[in-house]
């Protein structure tokens, strides 16, 4: 046993069960790569400015759940809790909104920290896939992404997720409705942190999941009640652009999710099947938020999918990914001259495309079939040195038994047939 083990809070994946994260990541990242968003990557860290401003002070993620740091140089560094700020960051870095094509449209995937108390859908490092689209104020993309998110969902065989959808109006009408909500929540009872959002950003009060919070938020302003008609009218064209698509959602006026940045239309994607973590991913408008990180004024939609939320949800719904084999022929020498002439062909098999792997360590035959069992291999091919002698080796079909002698010059065209 090794003396360190994963930190608290924190996963690895590994075979098999990280094929199924990788194909969920593929079958998110799919509809994105067929609608024209190109990929991008960005740093594990990034200055703490950067999610201060963007992410919002007043935001459980940058008050608590922030991993920050100094470095030996003096720079002050926080591992990234979510996606869209960097992104951004690097996409304006990078100058792609004066490349004259708007809206830039980019995906991204890869890990998140943040530090939270750990429990089942809820860690520590956690992965996710993204999308966003800067620089561009239109509700069809708005509805473009609630399509293409449903379209991946959908493709991995989910049926039993809900989507909820409200608008957060713009810099026009939320401030009345900031003062009105204001004034509704000083007459609570709310402890001092709460108080404290009441006056930094009273909607975040609202995303407050504790039943105590809640219970005493029934009768509070809703935002829909204040959108000014611009807002009406943008709100409505993305819920029938999406209703024309033949995709369900749910109005929630009290959905706010958990970042400062989002204007206008804002979305999540729950999931029953998981307890109180049923969010999945979700989204939104946000077209302040490239002024806030000292960028130009570049409206922006996105958002974020959890590939480790999306598996669990996966499993509740009983759902098995149709996964490639990870290895359909498997070659068994016996001997020295068989190690050499099935060595070359396991190559040969890979340079056509057909995963193909090989008995290491000198196994006999009983230890080797073993492993070629193990591996979940269609075909074994068996060899030793009275079939080369021959100029053949010994093809076995893994599932049937049977096994016939085809010559070692047509093992892949054989094999490329077989498997198609």
């Amino acid at each position: 046993m090794s003396t360190f083990k994963a930190p608290k809070g924190t996963y690895d994946l590994i075979p098999p069960d990280s094929a199924v994260y990788l194909a969920v990541r593929e079958a998110i990242a799919a509809p994105l790569r067929n609608s024209g968003y190109g990929y991008v990557e960005t740093p594990g860290f990034e200055n703490v400015e950067l999610f201060a401003r963007g992410v919002g002070e007043s935001t459980d993620i940058v008050t608590k759940e922030m991993y920050a740091f100094e470095t030996k140089g003096g720079d002050r560094l926080a591992l990234r809790p979510e996606g869209t700020a960097s992104v951004l960051r690097a996409a304006l870095e990078a100058s792609l909104h004066k490349a004259g094509n708007l809206p830039v449209k980019l995906w991204y995937s890869g890990s998140y920290y943040r530090y939270e108390r750990p429990q089942k859908g809820r860690y520590r490092h956690f992965s996710q896939v993204g999308a966003e689209a800067i620089g561009a104020e239109d509700p069809a993309l708005d509805a473009e992404l609630i399509i293409l998110a449903d379209q991946a969902y959908r493709s991995l065989g989910l049926s039993r997720f809900r989507i909820l959808l409200n608008s957060l109006g713009d810099q026009e009408c939320r401030p009345v409705y900031r003062a009105a909500l204001q004034d509704f929540l000083r007459g609570l009872d709310l402890d001092d942190d709460t108080r404290r959002r009441v006056d930094i950003n009273p909607l975040r009060v609202l995303d407050d999941k504790r039943e105590a919070v809640q219970k005493q938020l029934t009768g509070a302003p809703l935002l829909r009640d204040y959108l000014c008609d611009a807002c009406k009218a943008y709100h409505e064209e993305v819920r029938e652009l999406i209703t024309a698509a033949g995709v369900s959602f749910e109005d929630d006026a009290k959905l706010v999710r958990g970042l400062d940045y989002y204007t206008r239309t804002t979305f999540e994607f729950v999931h029953d099947g998981l307890g109180s973590q049923s969010a999945v991913g979700g989204g939104g408008r946000y077209d302040g938020l490239s002024e806030m990180i000292g960028g130009p004024a570049l409206p922006s939609v996105g958002w974020a999918l959890g590939v480790d939320r999306t598996v669990l949800a996966l499993q509740a719904e009983g759902v098995e990914l149709k996964l490639p084999a990870a290895t359909s022929v498997f070659a068994v020498p016996l001997g020295e001259e068989a190690r050499r002439v099935l060595f070359a062909k396991v190559t040969e098999l890979r340079k056509v495309g057909i995963a193909a792997d090989f008995s290491y360590g000198h196994k006999g035959l009983k230890g080797a079939m073993k492993n070629a069992d193990r591996s979940g291999a269609r075909y074994a091919l068996v060899a030793g040195e009275r079939d080369l002698a021959e100029g053949l080796v010994q093809l076995k079909d893994m599932e049937s038994g049977e096994q016939e002698p085809i010559a070692v010059n047509e093992i892949v065209a054989e094999l490329e047939s077989r498997l198609g």
